[in-house]
């Protein structure tokens, strides 16, 4: 029997990210591995140039997902006016700037500038448990210290994107459990779902009529650049055949 630590991700927005591409960020139904790394990390006031933490900590993180409310797809359109020369600060901690480009146009006032459009989409008004733990369980940070951090975070918390703030407090308990789908399954359900999507890894308990599929969703914390693959399940909880 494990212990898991379960965890509840509500607010107005919330964003799974996947794969971006060019000026498009999407959204992936379900949290990735990467993103609870830097939630966890960010509440322990870790650096981002932690690098070698932020890999292990990955490594040792085993989390499943389930919907219980899956919420609307809402796509925000952002602008920004650049200047030829402007330059701008990067997760590296150098400024950088843009190459030389005809699509800088002169303004009213003869500067040359040009108007950079990004697409973000998100989860609006979503809820979703969690539980997760960590192996080995006895390796620092342990899922005690993980938890107190979540409720006494070092820093502000966000769920996906910085504007993101959780409407509610992430820690919601503890289940013990011999493997995390049954942490979900016993997890107290939110009564406007009675057949909520869940995702857990492979390995990791059974449900009847899921697929197991893989998923990209690890971050090399050095480079910056997700890859690799794991493979999930995923499956819908009938709270009738629970009961």
């Amino acid at each position: 029997m494990a212990r898991h630590l379960l965890l509840r991700l509500e607010a107005p927005l919330m964003a799974f990210g996947g794969e971006t591409i060019d000026n498009l960020g999407v959204i992936r139904d379900f949290p990735a591995q990467s993103m609870f790394t830097g939630l966890i990390a960010n509440a322990l006031g870790w650096r981002r140039e932690d690098a070698a933490e932020h890999d292990r900590l990955q490594a040792r993180l085993v989390f499943g997902a389930r919907l219980d409310r899956p919420g609307a797809r809402l796509r925000d359109y952002q602008t920004a006016r650049l200047g030829m020369n402007d330059r701008g600060w990067t997760t590296s901690g150098e400024p950088e700037g843009r190459e030389p480009s005809p699509s800088y146009r002169p303004d009213q006032t003869g500067e040359k500038v040009l108007t950079l459009q990004r697409y973000r989409d998100h989860h609006a008004d979503a809820a979703v448990m969690v539980a997760l733990r960590l192996e080995p369980a006895d390796e620092a940070p342990t899922l005690e210290m993980v938890a107190d951090a979540l409720q006494r975070p070092a820093r502000p918390l966000f769920l996906g994107r910085k504007p993101c703030l959780p409407a509610s407090p992430l820690f919601a308990g503890w289940c013990d459990a011999p493997d995390l789908l049954t942490a979900l399954q016993k997890a107290a359900p939110l009564a406007t779902n009675a057949h909520p999507r869940v995702l857990w890894p492979a390995g990791e308990g059974e449900l009847h009529g899921s697929r197991q599929l893989d998923v990209c969703d690890e971050r090399n914390w050095t480079s910056g650049v997700h890859g690799g693959w794991r493979p999930v399940c995923e499956g819908v909880l009938s709270r009738e055949a629970d009961a």
